[in-house]
């Protein structure tokens, strides 16, 4: 069994473990310990806060801090206990991959639509992470979690393109803390291309609607008052006016779950192929020709690629740039639209 230390916080925590210590300032009162402890502490998502909580591994003034919920007071010292980094447990698959960069502290992969990102329920396998795992062998990062090693961001399964991942943790936690700050102090970029219904009467715009989960639906994201910030930056960059439809640059100035398909449907301009957020558009494929019909029939998935990719590399500080190009489906689908 490993020794046991006492953290600053009074908090026995096993040897190999490592403690982050955590002050409130007068700006933080009120705050939520969950959101206040996340926001400290970008290594680590809201989400992971909540679940060390439950495992009984924060703590404030010598007690155990078990509610997320519970509101910070100026002057309050936080202890987290984090656990060494597990293990990858899923297996290498041989499954191919689409390699842009790549060196020893990260790679960067051009994710094919259809390919899930991690294991998770219903995806036991068969995923990017069993693929880097084959790729990579033993050196991705484990901070991401058994199921989620060198994962720093995610796109989800039906949409393509760029996406980084950490070979190691000092690279996981310099990109981690990068994603955390959306960019707003360093070189991180992250742009969709997005086709949606309707021609936007505006050449571009902001939308900042925060987002969580629906009350609703709890497998859909929703608008809601008390959700986290959302921002997101869009450009019309061809105009379909036969069919209906535009070519959007949706720049990410936040990166949440589902974020571009939310905000436009909530824009009146829904993805072409999202079942989930578009549903009640589907009958403007009526407007498509014959050719257009058939190339939206054979997309069959959200019409969303991320086209670019910027950061600043966590070992040398350079700045990185990718750009990927729309892929066969997509670019398909433009033509048709283009052709009508």
């Amino acid at each position: 069994m490993p020794e046991a230390s006492s953290s600053p916080a009074g908090v026995q925590v096993a040897a190999t473990e490592t403690v982050e210590t955590v002050t409130a300032g007068p700006d933080d009162a009120g705050a939520r310990a969950d959101r206040f402890l996340a926001a400290r502490l970008p290594a680590f998502s809201r989400a992971r806060i909540q679940a060390l909580m439950r495992q009984g591994a924060v703590s404030t003034g010598g007690r155990t801090l078990v509610d997320p919920s519970a509101r910070v007071n100026a002057g309050d010292a936080f202890a987290v206990a984090v656990p060494p980094p597990a293990a990858a447990e899923p297996e290498g698959q041989d499954i191919p991959l689409a390699v842009v960069f790549e060196d020893e502290h990260l790679i960067v992969i051009d994710k094919p639509a259809g390919l899930v990102v991690h294991p998770a329920a219903g995806h036991a396998d068969g995923t990017l992470v069993n693929a880097l795992i084959n790729h990579c062998g033993a050196s991705l990062s484990g901070v991401g979690g058994v199921a989620r090693p060198g994962i720093v961001h995610r796109l989800d399964k039906d949409t393509s393109g760029l996406l980084v991942v950490a070979k190691h943790d000092a690279a996981h936690r310099a990109l981690s803390a990068q994603f955390a700050d959306h960019g707003r102090t360093g070189p991180l970029v992250r742009s969709y291309l997005a086709l949606v219904w309707g021609l936007p009467a505006r050449p571009k715009g902001v939308v900042d609607l925060p987002l969580g989960r629906s009350e609703r639906n709890r497998e859909k994201i929703a608008v809601r008052k008390d959700g986290r910030e959302a921002i997101t930056h869009w450009e019309t960059l061809r105009r379909f006016e036969r069919a209906g439809a535009a070519l959007l640059a949706c720049r990410l100035e936040t990166g949440r779950t589902h974020q571009i398909r939310v905000h436009m449907a909530e824009l009146g301009h829904p993805l072409l192929g999202d079942g989930v957020y578009g549903a009640s558009h589907r009958t403007k494929a009526s407007r498509l020709d014959d050719a257009g019909r058939a190339a939206l029939a054979t997309l069959g998935r959200q019409a969303l690629h991320a086209a670019e990719l910027g950061f600043a590399h966590p070992a040398t500080g350079e700045e990185l740039h990718f750009e990927s190009p729309a892929p066969t489906d997509l670019q398909r689908m433009i033509d048709a639209l283009d052709a009508q």
